[in-house]
């Protein structure tokens, strides 16, 4: 059974850039082959990670419901929508030496998508055993997970920077996980972009108030921020970056 690692955060926070890394230690730690899902709306991880995506799952879902009620149908006569679907849903699949990526892209738009969402999942319970771990980048309300999409989830990430509302954000999206009854494992708070790798009272004062477990904190690092002017993946910041290692040492702290 894979285990599954859910990130999220508010947006701004570096969770992406943090779900990449993540990515890489399980990879270097021979934790191999790894399913990455990128489940936030405004999906990048496959830049992070240095990969290109050809076609989301989000455009397969709308391509099939509007298939529905146009006269240009794209599945064939002779073809059910679930073996279309299964053919295309190997066309979103990103092959790296490590891991496999898949992007959810967008949130559903008008209409009902149920039964496509259905198909989905099923194709989703049938990838998700040939992989040990499924790391999903989410976006604040973990949609995906919370409609059941997504399998199970065993540890939760939760990312914010060094302000009040970033930890009140990351309150409310472990109160939501409760409410969702998701039933993880084990769930904390990485602190991203700490000047110096220090926090101030005020932060650990709301941390405490949220009621939250700090599983780490992570330097802010200049290096990252030039990277991504660059247009460089961040996977491959050197091996000395402060912000590799503070992770690395969150990632053995909970035994991954």
């Amino acid at each position: 059974m894979a285990q599954t690692i859910a990130v999220a955060g508010k947006g701004g926070v570096g969770k992406t850039t943090l779900t990449g890394l993540l990515i890489q230690y399980l990879g270097e730690q021979g934790k191999t082959p790894i399913l990455a899902v990128d489940a936030d709306a405004n999906s990048n991880l496959n830049e992070v990670l240095g990969v290109e995506v050809e076609m989301t799952l989000g455009e397969i879902r709308e391509e099939v419901t509007r298939a529905e009620t146009s006269k240009e149908n794209p599945i064939p006569a002779s073809m059910s929508k679930a073996d279309y679907m299964e053919i295309m849903f190997n066309r979103c699949i990103v092959e790296d030496d490590d891991f496999d990526l898949l992007v959810m892209g967008r949130t559903q738009g008008k209409g009902c998508y149920c039964y496509v969402n259905g198909l989905l999942q099923t194709q989703l319970q049938k990838l998700t055993p040939n992989y040990p771990y499924v790391v999903v980048d989410n976006e604040a309300g973990m949609e995906h997970i919370s409609r059941g999409i997504l399998p199970k989830v065993d540890t939760i990430i939760l990312v914010s920077d060094c302000s009040r509302r970033g930890v009140q954000a990351a309150g409310r999206i472990a109160e939501l996980a409760k409410e969702c009854s998701l039933n993880a494992g084990r769930m904390g708070l990485i602190v991203n972009r700490a000047p110096n790798g220090v926090l101030n009272e005020g932060t650990r004062e709301e941390i405490q108030k949220q009621n939250l477990e700090l599983l780490g904190v992570i330097p802010q690092d200049d290096t990252v921020y030039e990277y991504d002017c660059d247009g460089k993946p961040t996977a491959e910041l050197p091996k000395d970056s402060p912000v590799r290692k503070a992770l690395y040492q969150v990632m053995k702290k909970l035994g991954l």
